[in-house]
């Protein structure tokens, strides 16, 4: 898509970080967006801004409900029309030893990470394309999708699944012959609240994982190089360049791609990957 002026956007997880970044990005070349999240109260800090920017529709959503989704996509058509542009971006992030993750930490890491994107894909897509327009879907995955560092099993797994749904979704709309695009951001480290996910954890799934030696460990050699971090607006300009340029992967931390050749040789010479650091 050479130009996103005059379409509509849908953003998940669109009142902070990487989200809101893509929501003023996407203003600013004149689409109109829809604003997803499930944090109400700092959704409605942001939308008066994104309202000064352009056409908003701003809307609570939990992505692990399909039926909300399915009302988010009413709402959007009934206010904007079809969706020519999605970004299932809403995720978070739980950490422990993979033995002890809570069952709740991993419904609701899956709930969020994994079911939001195949919730968003499921009732955007078709709309899409029984509409017979062009458009993207533009999807939020994590190196962690690639990479499996240790005390992070649950956020790697559902990370992994999000690759596997967008490389899916890409191929499947190829063989059909539709005229939808699909972009998968693999980001590193981001200076935004994924680590302060727990202010969104849902009081059903109250049983969180307690913090153990293995997590001081990870959490001091993370430490190390969180002076890679990137600004969620790098993150979002690259996604919206690549939804322009028709491109499917972006990494945003150039050295990820070495890190994900290296994994690959480990892989094949029969040994496990270990706790790698690309920097």
């Amino acid at each position: 898509m050479d130009s996103i002026e005059g379409t509509t956007a849908v953003v998940t997880g669109a009142a902070s970080g990487i989200g809101w970044e893509l929501t003023k990005r996407l203003l600013t070349e004149g689409a109109r967006v829809v604003m997803a999240d499930v944090e109400h109260g700092a959704l409605d800090a942001v939308a008066a801004e994104a309202a000064s920017l352009g056409e908003v529709l701003a809307v609570q959503v939990d992505v692990r409900d399909p039926a909300a989704i399915d009302e988010l996509a009413a709402r959007t058509e009934a206010t904007f029309g079809v969706a020519q542009l999605v970004f299932p971006n809403a995720g978070i992030s739980v950490s422990g030893a993979i033995w002890e993750t809570t069952l709740d930490d991993w419904n609701w890491v899956l709930g969020v990470n994994v079911m939001g994107v195949a919730n968003t894909v499921r009732t955007f897509v078709p709309r899409l394309i029984a509409s017979g327009d062009p458009g993207h879907v533009c999807i939020t995955g994590s190196l962690a999708g690639y990479l499996n560092q240790p005390g992070f099993g649950a956020y790697n797994a559902s990370k992994h699944a999000v690759i596997a749904i967008a490389e899916t979704l890409a191929g499947d709309l190829r063989e059909a012959g539709h005229p939808i695009g699909v972009t998968v951001v693999a980001p590193w480290f981001v200076n935004t609240k994924l680590s302060q996910s727990g202010r969104n954890r849902p009081a059903a799934l109250a049983n969180a994982t307690a913090p153990g030696e293995l997590m001081r460990s990870v959490s001091a050699r993370l430490g190390a190089v969180k002076n890679t971090a990137q600004d969620p607006d790098t993150v979002a300009n690259l996604a919206i360049d690549a939804v322009k340029a028709g491109r499917f992967s972006v990494f945003p931390f150039e050295p990820s791609k070495a890190a994900i050749r290296e994994r690959v040789e480990r892989v094949l010479d029969g040994e496990v990957m270990g706790f790698y650091l690309p920097s």
